[in-house]
């Protein structure tokens, strides 16, 4: 009786086993992505025409929270994480801070439109991509997405961000260069999907400066789902039936995205390290202060005087890092001293025997 509770034992866990190896639960990474609700909080973004008592971030809230568990629910490998789930007030700042510390994958960021001073007869979808445009209306949609920096209380923070600033545009241009291609061709499934599935009209792929998009350093796209300043997409936008089409309509775009990605039978991604400085075995900590499809030599001069820059490539990403430490608690003054030399969106990232690791996991190992 002994003997065949022993292979009872036994012959579930080889099913277990050969399980996880079949499906590649443990073989693969799961590929994460961040949906971020527009808004919250004391910042209800635009009213609408006042007929309903939700605001833009009410509807940004639902669609979010709606798409995220579509996701999970239908989709192999992929993890959700969210800049809100209820209705708080993130910064501005802390949203695709968020998305570069815990290296989120794909980062999407979900809104309403609205037209201001007139009688509402824009209506549509619309999807936004980094980029430099000076179409007025474009302008206007971007000056109202990122006001809502007035209602912080350090403004402090902000004040490199100059977007009306050649010199400040071509730095982002050249550190979101890779990511580029994938926004697009995201926001290209999306503005397909909304006419497809949902049936509505579509204003295209646009490009903007949007303080969300500027600072996250992964594909990511700012959706405007439609003007709540338009009576009838008003109704659309606070009908269930409207969020459940604009809802399917996100998931459709993000499952093909995945797949042409080719995201579920592969690891997402195949890192080469371009720095002899790894010790076997060892976890050490780096501040990634820029990336970029350039492969900039790691001399002080290209990186504001940084010394101890070490570079890895990441596909055809190179990503560029500054100092290095098997102690947690020094990457604090290394971060600090990186921000002062203007990457403010630099972050902690962690390396074990010469391969990126999460962050929580490698803090999980120092701990043990």
């Amino acid at each position: 009786m002994k003997t065949n509770n022993i292979l009872l034992f036994v012959s579930l866990v080889l099913i277990f086993f050969c399980n996880t190896l079949l499906y590649g639960q443990s073989a693969i990474e799961p590929f994460v992505i961040m949906i971020d609700p527009g808004h919250g909080g004391r910042d209800s973004g635009t009213p609408g025409t006042g007929r309903y008592k939700s605001t833009e971030k009410d509807i940004a809230l639902d669609v979010s929270l709606a798409l995220g568990k579509m996701i999970e629910s239908n989709l192999a490998n992929v993890k959700i994480v969210y800049t809100r789930k209820k209705d708080v007030f993130p910064t501005l700042r802390s949203r695709p801070d968020l998305a570069n510390k815990k290296d989120v994958d794909l980062f999407i960021s979900i809104h309403c439109n609205a037209q201001p001073g007139k009688k509402g007869t824009a209506y549509g979808s619309e999807t936004y991509v980094l980029g430099t445009t000076k179409n007025k209306q474009n302008l206007e949609v971007a000056k109202r997405e990122n006001s809502v920096i007035a209602l912080e209380d350090n403004l402090e923070v902000y004040k490199d961000f100059r977007s009306d600033s050649p010199e400040f545009l071509l730095g982002l241009e050249m550190a979101q260069e890779a990511y580029l291609d994938h926004s697009i061709k995201l926001a290209r499934l999306i503005e397909d999907e909304f006419q497809t599935t949902a049936k509505r009209k579509s204003r295209g792929v646009k490009q903007n400066i949007f303080y969300v998009l500027a600072y996250s350093y992964m594909p990511s796209v700012l959706v405007e789902l439609g003007f709540l300043t338009h009576l009838k997409e008003e109704d659309f936008l606070n009908s269930k039936k409207g969020k459940q089409l604009m809802t399917k309509s996100l998931f459709v775009a993000v499952e093909k995205y995945l797949e042409y990605m080719n995201i579920n039978s592969a690891p997402t991604s195949i890192v080469k390290a371009d720095t002899k400085e790894q010790v076997s075995g060892n976890i050490t900590f780096k501040i990634q202060i820029a990336a970029s499809s350039k492969a900039l030599e790691t001399k002080s001069y290209n990186f504001k005087g940084l010394q101890t820059i070490s570079r890895i490539q990441d596909g055809s990403l190179y990503k560029y890092f500054y100092g290095s430490t098997s102690d947690y608690e020094e990457t604090k003054a290394l971060e600090q001293e990186a921000r002062s030399k203007g990457y403010n969106s630099s972050f902690v990232v962690a390396f074990k025997d010469g391969k990126k690791i999460a962050l929580i996991d490698a803090l999980k190992s120092k701990a043990n």
